[in-house]
């Protein structure tokens, strides 16, 4: 059985791209598992319910190295498990010496085990630069007065009566909450501002 892999960090972020590569290259839909979410590690569940389905000489195919993860050592353990244990064809569709369906003798490993650890490599190295950036630019659009986060709700006009009423213990927490249409632990945290 030949499967597909398909994995984007965030589930804003398009799939078509990966998918029209395993659809050319054959994959049935109903053969390709998709998760949404970061390639830091391996602990995805649809990746996790596609290692249980694979069984001797299947093929996993995937668009590049770096939608597998983006852990070096981890992507190293994955394709050991992949293509040793479980004796799994994988194709790199975008790095054809990660063809594993061929080229089996002792140079054809050594070479893909080579390239495997050098895509790798960058792939882990462009995740760390990825949070940099983004780092930067956070602190950038900070230093501008860019604010992040919930904007803070305004307090209802009575909430000073109502506080009031609260600290003169005419009310408890939860009703004052309850006539500021607000959660009770908002209204102590209020409450407790000065």
């Amino acid at each position: 059985m030949e499967y597909g892999y398909v994995r984007v960090s965030t589930k804003e972020q398009n799939i078509e791209r990966q998918m029209t590569a395993l659809k050319e290259f054959g994959i049935h839909r109903n053969n390709i598992f998709i998760d949404k979410q970061s390639g830091k590690n391996f602990e995805r569940d649809n990746y996790k319910r596609l290692v249980k389905i694979l069984t001797d000489n299947d093929i996993l195919v995937i668009k590049s190295i770096d939608r597998l993860g983006r852990n070096y050592e981890e992507i190293l353990e994955q394709w050991r498990i992949l293509t040793k244990k479980k004796n799994v064809g994988v194709v790199v569709l975008d790095m054809p010496l990660l063809d594993t369906r061929q080229d089996k003798d002792l140079t054809g490993i050594l070479i893909g085990d080579m390239v495997l650890q050098l895509l790798s490599y960058v792939a882990e190295t462009e995740r760390t630069f990825i949070r940099q950036r983004q780092a930067e630019g956070i602190a950038a659009a900070k230093a501008r007065g860019v604010k992040f986060g919930r904007m803070p709700m305004e307090r209802p006009a009575e909430f000073e009566n109502i506080k009031k009423a609260w600290k003169e213990n005419k009310l408890s927490a939860r009703k004052a909450a309850e006539y500021l249409n607000i959660t009770h632990q908002t209204f102590l945290r209020w409450a407790r501002e000065k």
